[in-house]
């Protein structure tokens, strides 16, 4: 491939991107999706072997096509759900070129559309969507110093704990990957820290349904911005195990020492915040929150679901939480490796410059860019709560699919003389 021409050009083929193209081949818009690696890539080889989707098999696809050899209640692994990534692209035939990376977008001059640079030549595109989605840097803090000799990597760098050397680990980051990779470490026989910060923590299941069931009759799904303060909180819930409700105090009393967030790291000497019991508090206050919510649309709604007042037993405040650790000696301590759990950056460096802000990120109103042609796809909050989850990625390319078709309408219109007043064009009219 040294030149060729598209209507649309999707870059990325991951969940995003195949939706993006199941919508645009409804709309039977031509289009053509390229992806540096394979289908569903991140799924294969940037998780943990043992992970598992953190939502059951009836939610967490898309609304058109089960999970094949998964039961409705229960948790896909990796790899099933990139097999049915793959399996759901192929059935409507997805334009899929793989092994294809994009270098550079640029503006055609006195034109509309894109020069588009990849790893095989050139790719001009009237319409770019960047559905590369919100996990494509790993970062975390330079707080340990390389030269104390541990072993550091990203969560999307770990995948069992055969792969560590031996000795104890400190987990940094308390949302799922944190806890359950923590979780993992400690039942294999390790001494794990685990560094906890605000976190949100819903029940797993509560009166015989899924809180993901509960976050939609509640209309949680449905919240277009996260609460003020809550930006940045992790939401701590897993499906490992057949699915369970994370319990800091169970995982404390499993032996995983919880410490503060980390803050600092001097002559090999790490200092945690004083806020862990803070951070416990929060986090129950939310799981609570969510039980007295349930409770009043079952009562509201005269449903007959089970009670299950033990859902509201607490154990004991560990020790560690009620005397958490300020500092800890690495070495005193035997750590010999440490994993951040600590999230991801978008890199979006190869979009034309007025697409992204000061940081990087997309200025980009519900998936449009500020940039007209450009479009954004599998952002966190791109339109509401469920936006970077699989169903609710699949509803957020429809919109931007409708938002292609309306500018194709206005690039397709023509003044025709013969009339008083200039017609609509279909495409639009047809998208309401």
């Amino acid at each position: 491939m040294s030149f060729q021409e598209t209507e649309v050009l999707v870059v990325g083929a991951g969940q995003a991107g195949v939706a993006m193209s199941e919508h645009l081949t409804r709309r039977g818009v031509p289009h053509l999706v390229i992806e540096r690696e394979r289908v569903a890539e991140r799924w294969r080889t940037g998780r943990w072997d043992s992970l598992v989707a953190n939502g059951p098999a009836w939610h967490d696809r898309f609304p058109s096509m089960e999970i094949e050899g998964v039961a409705p209640d229960a948790f896909a692994t990796k790899d099933q759900m990139a097999d049915y990534f793959e399996q759901y692209a192929e059935r409507f035939g997805a334009p899929v070129r793989c092994g294809v990376e994009v270098t550079e977008v640029r503006r055609r001059e006195g034109v509309p559309g894109f020069h588009v640079q990849t790893s095989e030549g050139q790719i001009d595109a009237r319409y770019v969507v960047a559905a590369t989605g919100p996990f494509q840097r790993p970062v975390f803090p330079a707080i340990v110093p390389a030269e104390t000799g541990i072993e550091q990597l990203h969560s999307s760098a770990y995948r069992n704990p055969e792969q560590l050397a031996d000795g104890a680990v400190l987990v940094v980051g308390a949302g799922s990957s944190g806890v359950q990779i923590a979780d993992e470490l400690r039942r294999s026989g390790r001494e794990v820290f685990l560094s906890v910060g605000p976190h949100d923590r819903p029940p797993r299941a509560y009166r015989d349904r899924d809180f993901v069931w509960w976050l939609g009759v509640l209309g949680k799904w449905e919240a277009s911005a996260p609460p003020r303060g809550a930006e940045h909180v992790t939401i701590a819930v897993s499906g490992a195990r057949g699915g369970h409700t994370v319990d800091f105090r169970a995982l404390a009393a499993s032996g995983i020492t919880l410490v503060g967030r980390t803050n600092s790291c001097e002559g090999g000497v790490i200092s945690f915040g004083p806020d862990l019991a803070k951070n416990i508090a929060d986090g129950d206050a939310n799981y609570l929150s969510v039980l007295d919510e349930a409770d009043a649309f079952i009562a509201r709604n005269g449903m007959d679901l089970p009670e299950e007042p033990e859902a509201r037993v607490f154990g004991p405040i560990p020790e560690c939480v009620e005397h958490p650790l300020a500092q800890l000696d690495l070495a005193e301590a035997g750590i010999t490796s440490i994993i951040w759990a600590t999230g991801f950056a978008v890199d979006y460096s190869w979009l034309p410059v007025e697409a992204v802000d000061e940081r990087g990120r997309p200025k980009q109103q519900r998936g449009v860019s500020t940039e007209p042609g450009i479009y954004f796809l599998g952002l966190p909050w791109q339109s509401r709560r469920g936006s970077s989850f699989i169903w609710g990625v699949w509803h957020d390319a429809s919109y931007v699919a409708d938002q292609i078709m309306i500018q194709r309408g206005y690039a397709d219109y023509r003044t025709e003389p013969s009339t008083s007043s200039a017609p609509v064009p279909a495409s639009i009219g047809a998208s309401r």
